[in-house]
């Protein structure tokens, strides 16, 4: 609404609204924390953006016209509204802060991820963790689309600017079809494996490729990749049925699928679990979230390296912290 002498503004209908209550400048000013001369210099102001006389004053006495009556009505809805439209959008701001995104790869943390879980409810017990699961289709976990606030994840990943509390690191193995030349070895060596043909994943994240596909050890030529999947279970499905191999973390013995037997790479670098969160979208819930993962971690740190590959415990064990 506008005047000939400006814009009708909250702070006309707030001081009015004193005003018409109090039907005293004195107290309503008071009631307001300003001056007398500054609050009766405005409710004439709003007045004259609105074209009619609100109040009668006298030396003795105010009191309202009978537009101020219809307009005192309309100003308490007025302000009623604004105060609830407030609330709301502070309402909303705090349930978003207590809440919290956690993006994880197919396995998370293996056994530390309920135990994660759990010290953060008890330390934030306020606080609703939303959790979503990723694919190897972006191996960020969510990160890279900031579509969550934190992500247990595998290393390495190209997606730039984020911070890292590692958890621990894990033998890789290789997966072969009980068939396969190789399924009954103790243990391979990676130059035993570099022209069988591999499984690799949907994925187009170059580093996250190279680590699966071993080319740290390939000299520069390509790995021989016969199919690319979404999941483990879909990897899995194609090694039993002879499609090749794959390389997967040494913790995939939990799932036991039939037809696939698991072999012990020698010479492979390990594979690391880590906390992931935006360099840019530090919280204080995310900061929080990673200390908890911390203390889990240096509590469990010995019993993790025998839960997920016990047979290779000596080389399973917690991982430096990267920043």
């Amino acid at each position: 609404m506008s005047g000939a002498r400006g814009e009708l503004e909250a702070r006309h209908l707030r001081y009015f609204a004193a005003v018409a209550e109090e039907l005293n400048f004195t107290r309503a000013a008071d009631r307001l924390h300003m001056a007398q001369q500054s609050l009766s210099a405005q409710i004439k102001q709003l007045e004259q953006i609105l074209g009619v006389p609100l109040l009668v004053r006298t030396t003795r006495s105010v009191r309202l016209t009978a537009a101020g009556e219809d307009f005192l009505r309309d100003t308490r809805v007025i302000l009623s509204a604004m105060d609830a439209a407030a609330e709301r959008a502070r309402s909303t701001h705090r349930r978003a802060c207590d809440r919290l995104v956690l993006g994880f790869m197919e396995g998370a943390a293996l056994t530390l991820t309920d135990p994660i879980l759990s010290a953060f409810g008890a330390r934030y017990p306020h606080v609703t963790v939303e959790m979503r699961q990723f694919n190897y289709d972006d191996p960020s976990a969510g990160l890279a689309q900031e579509a969550v606030d934190v992500a247990i994840l595998r290393r390495p990943i190209a997606t730039p600017g984020l911070r890292y509390e590692s958890l621990f690191v894990e033998p890789v193995v290789a997966a072969f079809s009980q068939g396969h030349r190789l399924a009954e070895r103790e243990s391979v060596w990676v130059d035993e494996l570099l022209a069988e043909p591999i499984l690799g994943s949907s994925c187009a994240d170059r580093t996250w490729n190279a680590f699966w596909e071993l080319d740290a050890h390939r000299d520069g030529e390509p790995a021989r990749v016969v199919s690319r999947s979404t999941t483990v279970l879909e990897e899995l499905q194609k090694v039993s049925a002879g499609l090749g191999f794959v390389v997967t973390g040494a913790a995939a013995r939990w799932l036991d699928y039939p037809g696939v037997r698991l072999v012990p790479i020698t010479d492979a670098a390990p594979s690391e679990a880590a906390v992931a969160w935006r360099r840019d979208r530090e919280s204080a819930l995310v900061r929080g979230f990673v200390e908890v993962a911390r203390d889990v971690r240096e509590e469990n740190g010995e019993s993790i390296a025998r839960l997920c590959a016990p047979d290779l415990a000596e080389r399973a064990y917690p991982a430096p912290i990267h920043d």
